[in-house]
């Protein structure tokens, strides 16, 4: 990913469980959906993300189409 100065930090809501700990996001104010993956941090403590959660996601301006979940609210 690009370095912490250059991503872009959005909230979205979980759309849809897919395996491998991936998982697809409706950014909110935006009819955008992004494929994101779980951050290191949320793994390491075992924190659950289900269907529906409200979640913080890190973005490249690279690629706009996919993320990383870093927090769930």
């Amino acid at each position: 990913m690009a370095k912490n100065s250059e991503l872009i930090e959005l909230t979205g809501t979980v759309e849809e469980v897919l395996p491998n700990s991936t998982f697809r996001v409706k950014v909110d104010n935006m009819a955008q959906i992004v494929l994101c993956y779980m951050g290191g941090r949320l793994k390491q403590n075992k924190i659950k993300v289900i269907l529906g959660d409200h979640v913080k996601i890190e973005m490249s301006p690279y690629d706009l189409t996919k993320g990383r979940i870093t927090y769930r609210m």
